[in-house]
């Protein structure tokens, strides 16, 4: 198992300089933001040229990209899901022609006038369709992250989400965070879904126990994402709950933690992180 990092604070730079950020931090993995007018990787305008330049570029800084991220919740809107499904197409083109074998979105918010078990039974399965055919061609793995806000929020929907789509290149970009704050079991679905985590972020949650009991579970301001080692979450026995259950891949630090800087942050999060690798 390996540290990686969500590229997406870095939007505004270059991929050459993340990726030498990730030299100089010892990340060795890049869970890298892709779309179109994307800075990283823009799936359009990736031809021969510039797909040599990002291959040389990571062997030279002894990294990989260990997926491309596509993160668009609007799959669920009639008015966009042709448009993200022609675009998860690009992506996963690009992943194909960059040697990657997994690409990273969202579940989408639940459709209107649904709930989200609703939507999982009777939207997704038709709406991810043309994309996971698409990308079983190309070898390709689709991993979700179960952000709470998409449809995948609680254990009970990440079990209609495999029934009602059993593909075997369909999984988890696995992210405990998001159940902490619900009050979920974040090792259930190391063990119950092993076979579907495909990539996974290492983001934290920090809770304020004392806020918590004054305003209740409904309240605002008593949880925020931090980054990991500074939170609740247990890293040691979360990543040995992973070893033991066959995930030996990366963890992808998502910076979603107001109180540290960009770079900081990042860096902090690695030296946790490695203890346990």
């Amino acid at each position: 198992m390996f540290v990686g990092m969500l590229t997406a604070p870095f939007a505004d730079q270059s991929l050459d300089k993340v990726i030498d950020f990730a030299e100089t931090a010892n990340i060795a993995g890049l869970e890298v933001i892709t779309y179109p007018g994307s800075l990283h990787i823009d799936p359009v305008k990736l031809d021969k040229s510039k797909i040599k330049s990002i291959r040389d570029k990571l062997e030279d800084r002894c990294c990989v990209i260990t997926s491309l991220a596509y993160y668009d919740a609007s799959i669920t809107d009639p008015k966009r899901c042709k448009v993200v499904q022609e675009t998860a197409k690009q992506v996963i083109t690009s992943a194909a022609n960059l040697g990657v074998d997994t690409v990273c979105m969202l579940s989408g918010f639940p459709a209107t006038g649904m709930s989200k078990i609703e939507t999982i039974r009777k939207i997704l399965p038709k709406a991810f369709a043309p994309i996971l055919s698409y990308a079983r061609k190309k070898n390709i793995r689709v991993a979700l992250e179960n952000w709470y806000q998409t449809n995948l929020q609680g254990l009970d929907t990440f079990e209609e989400m495999f029934n009602a789509i059993p593909d075997d290149n369909f999984g988890l970009n696995y992210d405990p965070s998001h159940l902490v704050h619900q009050e979920c079991d974040y090792l259930f679905p190391v063990r119950e879904y092993k076979n579907r985590i495909f990539h996974t972020h290492a983001k934290d949650t920090l809770i304020d126990y004392a806020k918590k009991a004054k305003t209740g579970i409904y309240g605002e301001g008593w949880w925020r994402y931090v980054l990991p080692g500074f939170g609740v979450i247990r890293w040691g026995e979360y990543i040995s709950h992973l070893k033991h259950n066959g995930y030996d891949g990366v963890l992808s630090i998502e910076h979603e933690d107001s109180s540290q800087s960009r770079e900081e942050g990042f860096i902090k999060a690695t030296w946790h992180l490695e203890a346990f690798c």
